[in-house]
């Protein structure tokens, strides 16, 4: 079934079956990858670690935020 065929089926549907569709797409989402979240966990050992030895530096956090600030 193409994706146009299931979102015209989804388009027919009641208000509340297409919040249950909504709610177990996401939660379909969701779910985490090991093996993205031990990538993570090495990048963050290792930035932690470069962090200790001095050879980065931490940058406060309402400098970082006034970055994104418009």
């Amino acid at each position: 079934m193409s994706t146009e065929e299931l979102l015209k089926q989804a388009k027919a549907l009641a208000p509340a079956q297409k919040l249950e569709l909504v709610e177990a797409l996401l939660n379909e989402l969701d779910r985490t990858d090991d093996r993205v979240d031990a990538t993570w966990a090495v990048e963050a050992a290792d930035r932690l670690a470069a962090y200790r030895k001095g050879e980065i530096h931490a940058i406060p956090l309402a400098q970082v935020l006034a970055k994104y600030r418009v």
